[in-house]
């Protein structure tokens, strides 16, 4: 059960200026009463009215108070009018009969009211300048406190106010959340390991692609652990002031230590840990010393503290090795993108306050999303509520998953964008082309959908997806898709000549490169170069640059050059081969998708049923 926590008390400051306010607020209020007295209820009439009627008998009772008249009328047992006499002379002396019966009873003026005036006129304009000065001496306080805490920490210190997030919220990743379980473990139950001598790691690294659940695991940790959680960004040390970085470091660690035990999460932990040596002065020689200093605080010459660092980072080969070493960040977690398992177990938990039909499979859409991130589920699955509400129904339906799944992978239909009949039918023929050579080539994925609706960025699609999870690819796989890669720009060679060619092949051309060369320079995948790899630096900036360290000569990179190409030329003439050999399927695919627009996966294997590999397009 959740604590209350104590109302925080106010500060001083806050005190001195509700003080202040109120006394203000007192001392106005009490000169306007002695400014204005009893008299707010009272009639205001001429002296001389005043005087006719008391010589009438209309009036019982007149206090004279200075040169102010208080009038009580016949009839009446309080005042009820107001006047003012001439403060030369006397009621009689402007006209009141000796004999008139009225009773004249006089009194002392009061001094109050003049003396708070008097007060008041040299009382507020003190309090004024004193509150002009305050006001001053305040912010010029606050902004000696801001220079003062520039090197403050800024993480974040999560408590019992917080919504926790435990590990049975979380799907997946059973290997990363049982190397979490036993740092929290540790905290919970020390003795049990310390029995055994063991310790547990000063340091454990999330290492996994955007959007597989790295924060969402260190959430999990600060909910389950029980113990104060400090999170904090990277880049949120770094600022433009030398020192400010490693400071805030110092100050995050003696948080941490006050209250050990403790974990510490940084996230995008490269935003600092880079590798050091790579910089040339400025900002660089600010982020060295904050990494510097985070490697002092993990294990330096005081390492006694039971404080646990937790990081993320999506881009581990470029921290600094002394970072790595065991004693700092002991354990490296790999969380991996979810396996088909894991997929329907994060869709579930995805879809559990969804309402959706009981026909909903979740295991097909589990199936289909070979590659997607936990990240990538959970917008799946928000943008089949979207097109379900949109809909006005008040379920979510297959189809709703499906055009969920469709849009997050390839981008929306634009179904604005009109084309002619004669850029339709040459879509056709292209997406034609791919489908065509991807559902001959032998390990090739099958056809899953083909449209000549514009989609995303592109003209038409044509979508492969693998029957199962693959953790490796083989030669004559990647060969295969470069064939069909190529099929479109073939198909368009074929049925409108060389000639004829269009831009629509840009993205596929590009894409095939990009396969060749990662084939020869990446996985020694090449005829000459085979089993050699060339990696090639990500490169970095030198008096603003471009730079690109190239660990090979001239030479080898003709020969690299060659390899591409050769790869290219191959999947071409496969490409050119199948579709030539099947001329009567490729027609029939792209008269079909001129009708339609779209055709399933069954649909297409029904057309093409008769399509087979010619000789010359076989690898073996």
């Amino acid at each position: 059960m959740a604590s209350t926590a104590p109302s925080p008390k106010k500060k001083p400051s806050t005190i001195l200026r509700i003080t202040l306010f109120w006394a203000v607020v007192v001392f106005g209020a009490l000169i306007v009463y002695a400014l204005t007295g009893n008299h707010e209820n009272l009639k205001q009439v001429p002296i001389s009215d005043v005087i006719t009627q008391a010589n009438k008998g209309e009036v019982t009772k007149i206090v004279v108070e200075g040169n102010q008249l208080t009038i009580t009328p016949k009839g009446s047992d309080k005042a009820t009018q107001t006047s003012v006499k001439d403060s030369s002379s006397s009621l009689q002396e402007q006209g009141l009969n000796a004999d008139a019966p009225v009773t004249v009873e006089y009194k002392t003026p009061s001094a109050t009211g003049d003396i708070l005036w008097n007060l008041a006129i040299i009382i507020v304009p003190v309090v004024l300048i004193a509150v002009f000065f305050l006001f001053m001496m305040r912010q010029a306080q606050g902004q000696n406190n801001q220079a003062m805490g520039f090197g403050k920490s800024k993480a974040i210190l999560y408590g019992d106010d917080k919504k926790k997030v435990v590990f049975s919220d979380i799907a997946g990743n059973d290997a990363a959340k049982q190397d979490l379980e036993e740092v929290v473990d540790f905290l919970k139950h020390p003795k049990k390991y310390e029995a055994l001598g063991a310790k547990i790691p000063k340091g454990v690294l999330l290492v996994g692609s955007p959007g597989t659940g790295k924060t969402m695991l260190a959430r999990a940790v600060a909910g389950e652990a029980n113990v104060p959680f400090f999170s904090i960004s990277g880049s949120e040390f770094v600022e433009m002031f030398v020192g400010v970085g490693a400071s805030r470091v110092r100050d995050l660690f003696a948080k941490a230590k006050k209250n050990a035990p403790a974990i510490i999460f940084i996230d995008e932990i490269d935003a600092v840990g880079r590798r050091r040596g790579s910089g040339m002065g400025g900002g660089h020689d600010e982020r060295e010393q904050t990494l510097n200093q985070i490697l002092v605080e993990m294990d330096g010459f005081d390492n006694g503290s039971n404080v646990i660092v937790l990081a993320a980072t999506n881009r581990a080969d470029v921290l600094d090795p002394a970072l790595l070493r065991p004693g700092r960040f002991d354990r490296r977690t790999n969380i991996t993108l979810p396996e088909r398992k894991d997929r329907e177990a994060i869709l579930k938990v995805h879809f559990k306050n969804k309402p959706a039909e009981e026909n909903v499979n979740i295991d097909a859409l589990a199936a289909k999303t070979a590659g997607s991130s936990g990240a990538d589920l959970a917008n799946i699955a928000n943008e089949a509520a979207i097109i379900a509400a949109r809909r006005s129904s008040k379920k979510i339906s297959n189809a709703d998953i499906t055009e969920a799944f469709e849009k997050v992978a390839i981008g929306p239909e634009r179904k604005a964008k009109v084309m002619n009949e004669d850029e339709k039918r040459m879509t056709a023929y292209h997406e034609a082309g791919h489908a065509l050579v991807g559902h001959v080539a032998p390990d090739s994925d099958p056809v899953h959908k083909v449209t000549i609706i514009p989609r995303g960025g592109t003209g038409g699609v044509t979508w492969f997806l693998p029957p199962e999870d693959r953790n490796y690819t083989s030669v004559i796989e990647f060969k295969d898709i470069l064939a069909r890669a190529l099929g479109g720009r073939i198909a368009e060679k074929i049925i409108y000549g060389d000639d004829r060619v269009t831009t629509g092949a840009g993205s596929d051309l590009r894409k095939a490169t990009e396969i060749a060369r990662d084939m020869v320079i990446e996985q020694g995948m090449g005829t000459k170069l085979r089993d050699q790899v060339f990696h090639e630096d990500n490169g970095g900036m030198v008096f603003d640059k471009i730079t690109h360290e190239r660990p090979y000569s001239d030479d080898t990179a003709r020969e690299i050059d060659t390899e591409v190409a050769e790869l290219i030329k191959e999947a071409s003439q496969r490409a050119e081969a199948i579709l030539k050999a099947n001329r009567k399927s490729l027609d029939a695919l792209a008269e079909e998708l001129v009708k339609k627009e779209t055709i399933e996966e069954t649909e297409v294997a029904e057309i093409l049923k008769d399509a087979k590999l010619p000789k010359e397009a076989a690898l073996y």
